[in-house]
Parts: structure tokens; C-alpha cells; sequence
């Protein structure tokens, strides 16, 4: 039975109604008046916003604090149980670079990074989280932090030379970032803040130049610029501009550092331009000029040829070209790695002597290794029904070495450095679960569920070996499905304070990812958007088939995109679902594609459609849209997230969302919204703060669904 207090008085948002006539369909809006005018400058510095709507948060919050205030006992403990999973003192594996390793570290009760560096030839046999021997510390994020209301570092980036460092802040959470650039020796700074950028930067291979990314006043990243180290920002060179409203800029550069990369892409086109790292006054120039529909990205083959990663000549799963450096434009393409219909190319690394290249098939990941001096392939195998793996380039290029990094839902994460010419694996770090971890106490099975279109839905479980498969468990069930991100089947720590309560915890590879290839990608966008929510129904009803759970036992839980997923699927089938978790979640989707000045729009048309111009999206986002189409019906007890300075997720989506359900639903189970009025779309910094939100969202579903004692 929920343990929430049904007398208490919810804040109800007056309503104001407004309607937008468009494609002859007549939108009315009662909560309109929640998007601030003024919101461009309340994303930087919450203070600025609107009165009227900062106290309408503030009772939300204020109703959410009360209807949880019986849980604060309970949030404390969970806080305590997955802090005592986590190492206090930890360590990154050090990365080599020349004559030093990179490193960063945790000391007790740090929230925030360490960057270090020591000698290469460094005492290793320190205990785990302790300096190395002569460690040199580069930047204290503890220190930084202090002070602070928020707290993020972007990058943090050593100069080729090993003098100096390059590092990006973020103290709104609105993702607008200050590069700082300090001289290693003497701590002290040496350039004067550059504001207004993404935290993208570069530098020069002669480190006498930085590139960065700035944002227009619409929160675009758009232009790409070169300053001299120690000048005024204000004397920066532009390098390049997009003009296309819909294309984002980045930085990157090759693994040999030889070339510098500005990329220009949306979600389904993208072009380069390049420039050669030791010429960083030279002009960009392009290796291949857009066209819609075609990606690809770029690596250095011994700096005479490109190696690039396409989608071209119709091969949706990708394949690898080569291209010379004097004549990069696609007519010169050569294939390399054919495309392979279901044998989706993830990544790939030229190194000097070696190409790696990450793919998937079947919804699981592999590396595989080419000797460039003889040719021959070989994969990297791993035996587990369900895993996850993502590698570590390093820094350097001429190396034989590969860091990769495996996991497993009962398998804590496992670094290991890889001798691609011996072939041999050798492991660096076990994350360490301190207060104790057996795997053997967990199950972990992937399991298909078919749809009614002939489709497969891969779904990765695990539970408690002790959890009955009766039927009787609660089910925590995730999905993401947008953008063609795929969800990993990777270890989390804190999950096990849901699943050793009697949990069932599920993920559901929903179509709008890539675990099946791009075809899967491509069956969860556009026009086939609501292919993903009839997935997560179908994943839904599978687990109840299979006795894992029950109707009103299921807490449906996603964030961002997967917040849209989150509100569509209790829209549509509210009664599968006892509990939902909204985490900043794109829910106003329609009005907001059709507002072509918010940060985001125009680049995610490729991914929702175009409503103002296609009459087809409109009525399609119309059909699924999470606001739209809340209805008067009993919906599950509901935990929503936001943020005032989220960017990406406009704070008022989620709290329009949540005074249309008020009004409209007609039941009485808690419905909760919980604004983070100095934080944005990441939620809490810090990785102790962080386990706050996940003990409330943990509380409010152990409250719903009951647990074991």
C-alpha cells in the first residue's frame, strides 16, 4: 500500500488557457505562461526567474519535501548503503604520454576529480586511490568546487608539451562553459578566461594555441575559433561559422594528434574539416562536403591517409574507407572494411601499426584488431549472455597497447590493457564494491520479446537469485530509444539497493537505439516513432508473461528522450504500470519542434520531423506527444525531474506536464515534481550528491511498490 499522505494538498498551476491554430488543428495550452520570457537569462542565472513562476516550483517542491518526509530515514540509509559501494579512495588506471602517466583520482569524501600526473617509470605498487610515487597534482576539483553553488568540469586537457593545462567550468548547469588555462609548474594562470563556450578545446602541436567552440545566443554551438595562448578572447580568430540553424560545431583530433577536426553535424548528416596540428594557422579544408542522409567520421592513417567511418553508398551498418590526405573528397574513397548488413561499426582507432574498430551484432559489442602490417583480423571474445564494452584510445599512436574496459550487470567494471601483438589481455582494475559484492547472489539472462510487427526486443534481467519468479516482484524497467543510443548492459552499484530488496531490474533495448543496427535506429524515428513505446509495451507485457512481474507492479523509468518514452507508454497503457520515473523529460515535444528558437530544435528535426513545415510529422508527434495527450484516467504514482538550468530540456516541459496531469487525472496516487532550482539537465555534481536523487526516486518506488524488509 503507497505511503504517501492523501490529504495533503497538491499546488494546482491556474490555468491560463492560450490555442495555436497549425495543419488546421487547433492546440490549446492552459499552462503556457510557465515558460519564462525571460528564460535565456534564467538558464545562466536562475535568480532571474520570474517571480510568479519561481514560487509555482517552489510549492511543487515544497509538496514533493512533505509528501516525502516519511522516507527520510529510509533515503539516508539508501544514501549509506550505495555510498558504501563505492570507493571512498579510488583511481583511474594512469595513462602513459610521453615521459609522464595521467591519472585521475578520489580522496575520502572527494565529490569531485583529482587530475594528476607522475613520472612514466612511477612507483605502480601504491594501494589503490593513492598517489603515485612524485605525483604532480594539475587540477583539484575539490578545491575548485569550493565555494561554488554548482560545480562542473568540462574537459581538462594537458598541452602536447606537458607545460600547461587547459580546463573547462560550468558553475549554472546550464552547460555554458570557461575555459582556464594554468601553467603546470607554477599553478598559476596564464590565459584570461575565455566564457561562452561548449568546454570544447584544443591545442596546437607547438601547445602555443588553443581552438575552442562558442555558443550563439541561442545555446548553439557555431563557431570555432584559434587564439594565441595568453591573449584576450576578444583577439581570437574565427576559423569557422555554420550558418545552418540546424548543425551543431565540434572539436576533435586524429589519434596521432598530426590533424585537427571541426565537424558540422546534425543527427543524420555530418561533414569535416581538417587542419594540421603543427599549421594551426592554416586554413580549414573539407574532406567532404554534406550531403543529407550521409555521416561520417574521420581517423589518420600514418598521416598520409585518412580512415573513414560511413554510412555512404547505402551502407546503413557502416564500413571503413581510405582516402588520401592530398585528395580527401569522396571520390577517392576506397573501401576497406565492407558493410555487413546487421554487423553495425560503432568506432574505430587508427593507431601506427594497428586499426581497431568497436562493432555490434545481435545487441552485444565486440572489438575487433587489424595488424596493418600483415593484415590479418582478430576479435577480442568475451562469453557472458549480456555485457557491456567501450575502449580507451590513450594518448599515443605509436603503441601497441589497447585499454578496454568490460562489464556486466552482476560483473563489476574490469580495465584491461591489451597487447594487439601478443594478443594478450592483462587486467589493471576490478572496481572494488567495498562493502562486498558476489556475483553468484544475482542472475542475469537476455531474453527477446516479439511484436507484433515480427520484431525482436532484446531485454536484459537481473534479479536476486532469493526473488521469486511468481509473479509477485516489482519490476523496475528502463528504456531510453531515441538518437541511436544504445542502452549498455553494464554494472551499476547502486541498482542493488532496489534488487536486494526484491526487485526485478530490466532493460528494454527498444527500437530508436542501435542494439539491431541502424535499421534500428531508423524503426524508432521520424515516422516510425511509435515504434518505441509499442516496444516498451511489448517488453512490459513480455515480463508479465514470463511471471518476472505484474500489471501495477512495473515502475517504467527513463530520462530526457526517455522521459518522452516514460510518458507516452502511461498514456497509453497506464495500467501496466504502478510507478514512473520522468527524468528531465521531453514531453512538451511538439510544441517545442515547433519553436525553431530553442537551442535544439532545428538540429533535432532529423530525429522528430519538421511540424511546422510537414503536416505528416505534425500529426505523427501530435499522436504521441506526452503533453498532448494526457486524458482524464487513472495514471501510476509518478516522480518527475527537472531543472532551471537545463538547456536541453526546457525546465517548463516537465512542469507544464505535470499541472495538465494534475487537472486531468482521476486518480488519487501521488504525483510528484521535483525542480532542481540551480542544477541542469545532469541533474545534481558531484558523486555523492549524486546518490540524493537516486535514494528519493529509490524511496518514492519503495514506498509505491512495497519491498522486502
Amino acid at each position: 500500500m503507497s505511503e504517501f499522505d492523501p490529504a495533503l494538498t497538491p499546488p494546482l498551476a491556474e490555468r491560463r488557457p492560450t490555442q495555436t491554430e497549425i495543419h488546421g488543428v487547433t492546440l490549446y495550452d492552459d499552462y503556457a505562461w510557465l515558460r519564462d520570457p525571460n528564460w535565456r537569462e534564467a538558464m545562466h542565472d536562475p535568480d532571474q526567474l520570474s517571480a510568479e513562476i519561481r514560487a509555482y516550483l517552489d510549492a511543487e517542491n515544497a509538496y514533493t519535501d512533505r509528501q516525502m518526509a516519511g522516507s527520510t530515514e529510509l533515503r539516508q540509509q539508501l544514501v549509506a548503503e550505495m555510498r558504501a559501494r563505492m570507493a571512498e579512495r579510488d583511481a583511474s588506471v594512469p595513462t602513459p604520454d610521453g615521459e609522464y602517466v595521467y591519472y585521475l583520482r578520489f580522496r575520502d569524501d572527494g565529490q569531485h576529480p583529482i587530475f594528476c600526473r607522475a613520472a612514466r617509470d612511477a612507483d605502480g605498487s601504491a594501494e589503490p586511490g593513492e598517489p603515485l610515487a612524485g605525483e604532480q597534482i594539475l587540477l583539484d576539483g575539490d578545491a575548485e568546487a569550493e565555494g561554488r553553488t554548482y560545480f562542473s568540469l568540462g574537459a581538462a586537457d594537458h598541452s602536447p608539451d606537458h607545460a600547461k593545462l587547459a580546463f573547462s567550468l560550468d558553475e549554472r548547469g546550464s552547460e555554458a562553459y570557461t575555459i582556464h588555462v594554468r601553467d603546470i609548474a607554477s599553478g598559476e594562470e596564464i590565459q584570461p578566461p575565455i566564457a561562452n563556450t561548449t568546454g570544447n578545446l584544443l591545442w596546437s602541436a607547438d601547445s602555443a594555441t588553443l581552438f575552442y567552440t562558442t555558443l550563439d545566443d541561442n545555446h548553439r554551438p557555431c563557431q570555432v575559433w584559434r587564439l594565441p595562448l595568453g591573449a584576450d578572447s576578444a583577439d581570437a580568430a574565427l576559423v569557422y561559422t555554420e550558418t545552418d540553424p540546424g548543425f551543431f560545431v565540434s572539436l576533435s583530433e586524429t589519434q596521432s594528434a598530426r590533424f585537427i577536426l571541426i565537424h558540422a553535424h546534425d543527427h543524420a548528416t555530418s561533414e569535416t574539416r581538417f587542419i594540421p596540428a603543427d599549421t594551426p594557422w592554416a586554413e580549414p579544408r573539407l574532406i567532404a562536403e554534406r550531403r543529407p542522409g550521409r555521416e561520417y567520421s574521420v581517423d589518420d592513417d600514418n598521416g598520409d591517409h585518412f580512415v573513414l567511418l560511413t554510412n555512404a553508398d547505402e551502407a546503413e551498418d557502416f564500413k571503413l574507407v581510405r582516402t588520401p590526405v592530398a585528395t580527401p573528397d569522396f571520390a577517392h574513397w576506397q573501401d576497406i572494411v565492407p558493410h555487413v548488413p546487421g554487423r553495425l561499426i560503432l568506432d574505430h582507432v587508427e593507431f601506427a601499426d594497428f586499426r581497431v574498430r568497436m562493432e555490434r551484432a545481435d545487441a552485444l559489442p565486440r572489438i575487433v584488431i587489424t595488424d596493418k602490417r600483415d593484415g590479418s583480423d582478430h576479435p577480442i571474445a568475451f562469453k557472458a549472455e549480456a555485457y557491456s564494452l567501450g575502449m580507451s584510445a590513450g594518448y599515443e599512436y605509436h603503441t601497441a597497447q589497447l585499454r578496454f574496459l568490460y562489464s556486466a550487470p552482476d560483473t563489476p567494471d574490469e580495465t584491461y590493457d591489451y597487447d594487439m601483438s601478443e594478443r594478450r589481455r592483462t587486467l589493471r582494475k576490478q572496481r572494488a564494491v567495498p562493502s562486498g559484492f558476489n556475483p553468484d547472489d544475482y542472475v542475469v539472462r537476455r531474453f527477446s520479446a516479439a511484436t507484433d510487427d515480427g520484431e525482436q526486443v532484446p531485454v536484459t534481467v537481473l534479479h536476486h537469485i532469493d526473488t521469486p519468479i511468481d509473479g509477485s516482484a516489482p519490476c523496475f524497467l528502463h528504456g531510453y530509444g531515441a538518437y541511436g543510443i544504445s542502452e549498455p548492459a553494464a554494472f551499476s552499484a547502486s541498482r542493488f539497493s532496489l534488487i536486494d530488496r526484491g526487485f526485478i531490474y530490466a532493460v528494454a533495448h527498444i527500437r530508436g537505439g542501435q542494439e539491431r543496427g541502424y535499421r534500428w535506429y531508423n524503426d524508432g524515428k521520424l515516422e516510425n516513432k511509435p515504434n518505441t513505446f509499442k516496444d516498451f509495451i511489448t517488453v512490459a507485457e513480455y515480463l508479465i508473461a514470463q511471471q518476472y512481474t505484474a500489471a501495477g507492479r512495473i515502475a517504467a523509468h527513463g530520462g530526457s528522450a526517455g522521459g518522452m518514452l516514460v510518458g507516452a507508454v502511461v498514456n497509453q497503457r497506464p495500467e501496466l504500470f504502478g510507478a514512473a520515473i520522468a527524468d528531465v523529460p521531453f514531453v512538451d515535444v511538439l510544441n517545442t519542434m515547433m519553436d525553431e528558437t530553442l537551442p535544439l530544435t532545428p538540429p533535432e528535426w532529423p530525429e522528430w520531423g519538421n511540424p511546422l513545415a510537414d503536416a505528416a510529422a505534425f500529426a505523427t508527434i501530435h499522436s504521441y506527444c506526452p503533453y498532448q495527450n494526457v486524458t482524464a484516467q487513472n495514471y501510476p504514482a509518478m516522480l518527475v525531474i527537472a531543472g532551471v538550468s537545463d538547456p536541453r530540456v526546457t525546465y517548463w516541459e516537465p512542469a507544464k506536464w505535470v499541472a495538465r496531469l494534475r487537472a486531468s487525472k482521476t486518480d488519487h496516487r501521488p504525483l510528484l515534481l521535483k525542480t532542481h532550482m540551480a542544477a541542469g539537465h545532469g541533474g545534481l555534481p558531484g558523486r555523492f550528491a549524486a546518490l540524493e536523487e537516486t535514494a528519493l526516486i529509490f524511496a518514492f518506488l519503495l514506498a509505491e511498490l512495497g519491498s522486502k524488509a
